[in-house]
């Protein structure tokens, strides 16, 4: 039998609307067939949990009901259910677990299901332990897919709480204090407070030097809600004890959730990997399902960089554990100099780029794009942004963009460009000059954004430009975890005549059903598959993708576009696969928005 060891839980007095229910109502409920009667009430304003099956020693019989707050003034207020039975019951404590909704039920069986574990489960908690009531006044059952949630009534044994509550200081003895300071409950081992006492004054315990490791457990959230809290503080427990065990640790803790933090011997990388590996190894199954295996991301500060970022230590240790994105294996990762490098520059032009745009440090060049169906005509141009640094040196994207991404400065980033293009397309509009349509971007961290419709449209209206003149563009190479907020985005958009582009197709994981639902204007094909075509390394793999991902715009009703072209060659190889329009160095780089003007208008 499958049990899902939940939690401990408090439920104030509460009313208990319910009706009388047979063998027959209980077996229909564990199916998930709820009486009309209670299921009506289901999540109505009020109710502390779903319908359930009550076993209530005061009534000497099972119910079928669902509990309501209690609240004398409203009783009589219709606001609770009508014609169905109801009695009060007194705040309590329960056991929570989880078990398959194929055994067989019944108040005797429940009884000694909790009996048996309370055996090896004591309820303790960090201010509060229980202990399985003898004599329950209720226990309660709740259904759900495949699964049944059943609640015991505990016995309150200790309650440490109130003197934390009341801010009541001498209550509390100083060992407690002590333990509550610097010792996690749950593993009995050092806590975060107590490991920055050894990196601050490492001296003290007769470190010379030491590396530094900050790891967390991979999908540790799964193993809480699959296995329950029980395997899950095991899986903690077993961590410590190997920290404990280690010859190379001298220092060790649990920082918080499953985060651990360890001061580790210094060695060279090799052994340094070799180890930490071996380490992990030990951990990585589950005691309850040997089948199931435990990874670990770890991030690992060499001695010299501890020399240096002191009790800041953790810092750079949790930057190059974040780099660790396999989800198939344990990952390890190095800090690096480029690590460092990049903290500090992204910290420092973090609080410099509002600054930068105050001195208008930002420039937008174009590259144009040509249609080359026929003879070769511009046919629009891509907007891309460069960073005139202190007006002393030109920074590429790559020196900043990332780290804009992280931060979320990029949406500065994105109405910089739309801004200076629009304001272009008005110049250009009131000289006479021929407009082409031109590519923004759309970062990905925006699309979240609920006012991102209004306020990309009111830049655009400020300067009474068309909106068929502004692509948007997204990249297909990120993820979007809510796809759905991306198509109301982008349908959004279309509707109120934008265009949209997906950049660097090719590069991502889009699924082709999401292909047909985006509401796309243009597909741009990366430079990654344009590079060997008309080229002496060209194969007919190449050839291939290329063909079909034209083909694919072409039947979805997307313009295709290729991105890349450096060479004549290349130019004439997609003009012959089918592509109607092409970006690239063959035709022009990126150019200052006057230079554009003066080519191409």
């Amino acid at each position: 039998m499958f049990i899902n060891k939940l939690n401990q839980l408090y439920k104030p007095k509460r009313i208990l609307y319910y009706i009388d229910a047979s063998a027959e109502d209980i077996e229909r409920f564990c199916r998930g067939e709820i009486p009309e009667k209670v299921a009506r009430y289901t999540n109505a304003f009020g109710t502390y949990d779903s319908p359930g099956v009550f076993f209530i020693k005061e009534l000497g019989t099972e119910v079928i009901g669902i509990e309501y707050r209690f609240d004398e003034d409203a009783a009589d207020t219709g606001d609770y259910p009508q014609g169905l039975s109801s009695i009060v019951l007194d705040e309590a404590f329960f056991y929570s677990i989880e078990i398959d909704n194929e055994v067989e039920i019944s108040d005797h069986n429940i009884r000694k299901l909790f009996e048996k574990m309370a055996a090896d489960d004591d309820a303790h908690r960090i201010y509060s332990d229980f202990s399985i009531k003898a004599d329950p006044d209720v226990i309660s059952m709740f259904a759900s897919e495949k699964k049944l949630r059943l609640l015991y009534e505990c016995r309150l044994d200790r309650d440490s709480a109130m003197p934390v509550i009341n801010d009541d200081a001498k209550a509390l003895s100083h060992e407690h204090l002590y333990n509550m300071a610097f010792f996690d409950p749950i593993t009995d081992h050092y806590n975060w407070n107590h490991l920055l006492a050894f990196i601050e004054m490492p001296m003290d315990f007769g470190i010379r030097d030491f590396a530094f490791v900050h790891f967390d457990i991979k999908e540790f959230r799964v193993i809480n809600e699959v296995y329950g809290h029980v395997a899950a503080n095991q899986v903690l427990k077993n961590v410590v004890q190997a920290m404990n065990e280690a010859d190379f640790v001298y220092a060790s803790a649990r920082c918080h959730n499953d985060n651990f933090a360890m001061m580790i011997r210094d060695m060279p990388e090799d052994e340094m990997l070799a180890t930490l590996g071996a380490f992990f190894e030990k951990l990585s199954h589950l005691e309850v399902d040997t089948n199931y295996e435990i990874l670990y991301r770890c991030g690992v500060v060499p001695m010299q960089w501890t020399m240096l970022y002191g009790n800041r230590v953790a810092d750079a240790a949790k930057l190059a554990q974040s780099m660790g994105t396999h989800q198939d294996r344990t990952d390890i990762v190095l800090y690096t100099d480029r690590m460092h490098e990049d903290i500090q520059w992204g910290n420092y032009i973090k609080a410099y780029v509002d600054t930068a745009i105050e001195k208008d440090e930002f420039v937008v060049y174009l590259q144009p794009k040509f249609d080359i169906t026929g003879d070769a005509h511009i046919k629009g141009a891509e907007a891309l942004i460069r960073w005139n640094y202190r007006g002393r040196e030109f920074l590429a994207p790559y020196r900043f963009i990332p780290f804009f991404e992280k931060d979320g400065s990029i949406g500065k980033i994105d109405d910089i460009v739309l801004d200076k293009v629009c304001a272009a397309f008005k110049r250009w509009k009131s000289e006479g000059k021929p407009l082409y349509p031109i590519s923004v971007n759309l970062s990905r961290s925006r699309l979240y954004d609920k006012t991102l419709i209004d306020h990309l449209t009111s830049i655009v209206d400020k300067y009474g430009v068309d909106h068929s003149l502004i692509d948007f563009e997204l990249t297909e190479s990120a993820s979007y975890d809510d796809q759905d907020q991306m198509l109301r985005v982008l349908n959004d958009l279309r509707d109120r005549g934008f265009l949209i582009s997906m950049d660097d197709f090719g590069t991502g994981y889009s699924s082709l059903s999401l292909l047909t639902e985006m509401p796309l204007d243009t597909l741009k094909i990366d430079k990654s598959f344009v590079d060997h075509i008309g080229t002496a390394d060209e194969r007919e793999k190449d050839l291939v993708v290329i063909r079909h991902i034209i083909a694919l715009a072409k039947e979805l009703d997307f313009r295709c576009l290729a991105e890349g072209a450096e060479e004549a060659s290349q130019v004439d190889r997609l003009q012959e696969l089918g592509c109607e329009i092409v970006q690239g160095y063959y035709f022009s780089k990126p150019v200052a928005m006057e230079e554009y003007e003066t080519r191409y208008l």
